[in-house]
C-alpha cells in the first residue's frame, strides 16, 4: 500500500475495557476550522497517530465504543458504510464532523 492510499490520521485510546478512535482527513490535522460562530481546532494531541487508509479506518469505527470523525472524506464513508445515520452529521464552516457512541450492556 502506498502513502497516498492512507487518506486518515487515526488516533486509538484503550481504557476502561473501551476503545476511543479519532479519526481525520490527513489534511486537516493542525488546522483552524470556522464557522456558525466556532471555532475548531483540529489538534496534533487529539487526533494525531497512524496513517491509515479507507478500509483500516471504517474497522476502526465498526469495532471501537466512540468514534470522533472530522472531514467530508471520512464522514462520507462512513455515511456510505451505514455505519452512521446523516442526520447525526454536524458543520464547522464547510468541515464534517460526526460523534459516533455505541451503548453497551454489561
Amino acid at each position: 500500500m502506498s502513502a497516498s492510499d492512507k487518506l486518515y490520521v487515526a488516533r486509538i485510546i484503550k481504557w476502561d475495557g473501551m476503545t476511543l478512535v479519532n479519526i481525520c482527513d490527513k489534511e486537516l490535522l493542525g488546522t483552524t476550522v470556522k464557522g456558525m460562530g466556532l471555532e475548531m481546532h483540529i489538534s496534533h494531541e487529539y487526533f494525531d497517530g497512524e496513517l491509515v487508509n479507507t478500509n483500516q479506518a471504517l474497522n476502526l469505527v465498526r469495532s471501537s465504543n466512540i468514534v470522533n470523525l472530522v472531514g467530508e472524506r471520512i464522514v462520507s464513508k462512513v455515511l456510505e458504510a451505514k455505519l452512521a445515520s446523516e442526520r447525526a452529521v454536524k458543520k464547522v464552516g464547510k468541515v464534517s464532523f460526526l460523534m459516533i457512541f455505541k451503548f453497551t450492556c454489561r
